[in-house]
């Protein structure tokens, strides 16, 4: 396995010219393309650059062989778009297909083309996962676009999701949890039984974390959201320095409203 650290993304990026803003039209029109894509098993229906690269679960992977050339069963996707970087980030959920998948994206836009293809794809045996779950209560999440006088900067946006992730190795951090404020980490739902109420809160993990490294961002300033791709040590032994994992969090006047954490498991069902 290729491991593809933050400095390869960057260059990538640099390398292809996709630090240059773009369109949310265009990044709108790639996502939309990609959802395509992926029900129909076949990546061709994107715009696709010559030297595109495909990388899953932290591993290039050829585009024939990947997730992405499988058809399958959608019941829910939702999109971010970072007009800054030119990236377009996209959640699938696959409850009902054959084989349940959650499937986190980014798709780095260059020229118009699809430059990078970047996967996080979980399914039984990841961390809590239950896709059936996972739809249910991510269908009742409400990301509609937020006012223009009321929209969060990307630094307000970016600020709250990075003091969750630094709170879970100093737990004097101040996150900025809104109220009510609910998390679906796999298939756990922590809003089920008070959906008024701050159900996000985490503790402080034992002294054998080291914390959360290598993070890639996708910020939306209009729907008040920020996904982080990171390396998550600690929760599978197989891994000690980190497994492929992402946070999806929705942002409303600097509080965040909602969590979805996505986790790869190397060991069968990890956890510690």
């Amino acid at each position: 396995m290729v491991k593809i650290n933050t400095t390869t993304w960057l260059g990538l990026s640099l390398a292809t010219g996709a630090s240059a803003a773009c369109s949310r039209k265009l990044l709108q029109d790639t996502a939309a393309q990609y959802v395509q894509a992926q029900t129909s098993g076949n990546p061709g229906l994107l715009p696709l650059a010559s030297n595109v690269s495909y990388i899953e679960n932290d591993a290039t992977v050829e585009l024939t062989k990947g997730v992405l050339s499988q058809p399958i069963t959608i019941d829910l996707d939702r999109s971010i778009y970072d007009t800054e970087q030119c990236i377009a980030f996209t959640e699938i959920t696959a409850a009902t297909n054959t084989h349940p998948y959650v499937i986190d994206t980014r798709l780095l836009v260059s020229s118009g083309k699809v430059a990078a293809i970047q996967s996080i794809v979980t399914d039984p045996g990841d961390w809590v996962f239950n896709a059936t779950n996972h739809l249910k209560w991510a269908k009742q999440e409400k990301w509609t676009p937020i006012p223009k006088e009321k929209q969060d900067t990307r630094a307000v946006i970016k600020a709250a999701a990075d003091a969750y992730l630094d709170s879970w190795l100093n737990g004097t951090v101040k996150v900025p949890y809104g109220t009510p404020c609910a998390r679906i980490e796999g298939g756990i739902y922590t809003g089920e039984r008070n959906v008024t109420a701050n159900t996000c809160t985490m503790p402080q993990f034992p002294k054998e974390f080291t914390g959360i490294g290598d993070r890639r961002y996708v910020i939306d300033e209009e729907l008040g959201a920020v996904d982080i791709f990171h390396n998550f040590p600690f929760i599978d032994v197989k891994r000690p320095n980190g497994t492929s994992s992402t946070n999806f969090f929705r942002i409303e006047g600097g509080m965040i409203r909602y969590i979805h954490e996505t986790t790869v498991c190397l060991t069968n069902n990890c956890g510690r």
